[in-house]
């Protein structure tokens, strides 16, 4: 299987009333509210060291039964800005992906660099649904 390591677009940050321990790295984050200031139609966004999907993203996922992640609940916010520059945009639901899995083994995994790795089947999920802002490129294939 291929698979890809991916930059999300960070469409926000993190916000009042998330709960992280940082005498860690990479933080641990226990409850995470995310910041919007601007989205531009991806299915996953991102916040060091956090991930979230669409609504829809995640049911895609979970239909074709990933590994190597979970899914919780999340507080999403909108900043003024986001208001004042794209008032007609509609922000879909998101949830928190949680990764866990191994990098080049499992569908959804951390490298070494910190950057979110995706297998190829989970990848079309998300592309599929929209990934206008994100970076990606290969992953080298474990040996």
């Amino acid at each position: 299987m291929r698979y890809f390591e991916i930059e999300p677009d960070v469409a926000g940050g993190i916000g009042r009333g998330t709960v992280m321990d940082t005498s860690v790295h990479p933080p641990v984050v226990s409850r995470l509210v995310y910041h919007v200031e601007g989205w531009f139609g991806d299915s996953i966004v991102t916040t060091f060291p956090c991930f979230l999907v669409t609504e829809e993203a995640k049911h895609g996922l979970v239909e074709i039964g990933i590994s190597g992640a979970t899914f919780a609940e999340a507080e999403v916010t909108m900043s003024e800005d986001f208001h004042e520059l794209q008032p007609d945009v509609e922000l879909p639901a998101f949830v928190w992906l949680k990764v866990d899995g191994r990098a080049g083994h499992d569908d959804f995994g951390i490298a070494n660099n910190l950057n979110l790795v995706v297998s190829e089947r989970a990848f079309d999920v998300l592309d599929e649904l929209g990934l206008p802002s994100a970076s990606i490129r290969p992953f080298p294939a474990e040996v």
